[in-house]
């Protein structure tokens, strides 16, 4: 039995494991599509604090005309009272008092719509902070991913060609040293014609002297024939 229940924990722990990579290797798709999805009712957060908004400009926009109503009909009333017609008078403070409940009302309705909108206003704050907070932690997240991968590929190439890398600098060794020799031999060459060159260069000036013989001109020639015609 305890074989048993030491081989079912060690297989719950195995689809743990199995489970956890499945979630680390679509962490970045569902990081995606959960942005997309606060991106969604962030959007819809706005249109709801957008009608909120409108609503709250009529609301005051109802309260200021019901104000101005009123204090257009407290004229008439006191026009009404001047000339002695209190029956008027009254049936205007009638209207008057329809109008300041209307007032608290617009008021009433303007001042909730107001602090909705405070509140909303906060709340989509918030959220887009978070939002582009979030945005910049995947950015990174998916930079370091594929920073990481490209040094794993090179990691595994590098290791997995050891061999011929060693092989390609040696040859390349190969290359330099005969490339050395090469332009030595070169070198030695140019330098042994230079040498001829000053050579032929001053014996010629020694022959235009006089000091040295010229066995090759036709004087000498001329003589060498005649001292044989002598003997």
């Amino acid at each position: 039995m305890n074989v048993w229940s030491k081989l079912l924990t060690a297989l719950r722990g195995g689809a743990n494991e199995v489970g956890e990579a499945v979630v680390d290797g679509q962490a970045l798709r569902i990081l995606d599509q959960e942005i997309r999805d606060a991106d969604l009712e962030l959007r819809k957060s706005k249109e709801a604090l957008a009608e909120i908004m409108a609503k709250q400009k009529l609301a005051a926009e109802r309260a200021e005309k019901s104000t101005a109503k009123v204090a257009e009909y407290e004229q008439y009333a006191l026009k009404a009272l001047e000339a002695g017609n209190e029956g008027l008078a009254r049936e205007v403070a009638g209207k008057i008092a329809n109008l300041e409940a209307e007032l608290t009302s617009d008021r009433e309705q303007a001042d909730g719509y107001a602090a909705s909108v405070a509140q909303l206003r906060k709340a989509v704050g918030q959220a887009e902070a978070n939002i582009k907070r979030m945005k910049q932690q995947v950015d990174t997240v998916k930079a370091t991913e594929s920073v990481q991968k490209a040094q794993m590929a090179v990691a595994q190439r590098y290791g997995g060609s050891q061999a011929k890398l060693q092989t390609a600098v040696e040859s390349l060794e190969r290359i330099k040293q005969k490339q050395a020799e090469r332009a030595a031999k070169m070198q030695a060459t140019a330098e042994l014609a230079e040498a001829a060159s000053l050579d032929d260069s001053l014996e010629a000036k020694l022959r235009a002297a006089g000091i040295v013989p010229d066995n090759g001109s036709a004087d000498s020639v001329l003589a060498r024939l005649k001292d044989k015609a002598k003997s």
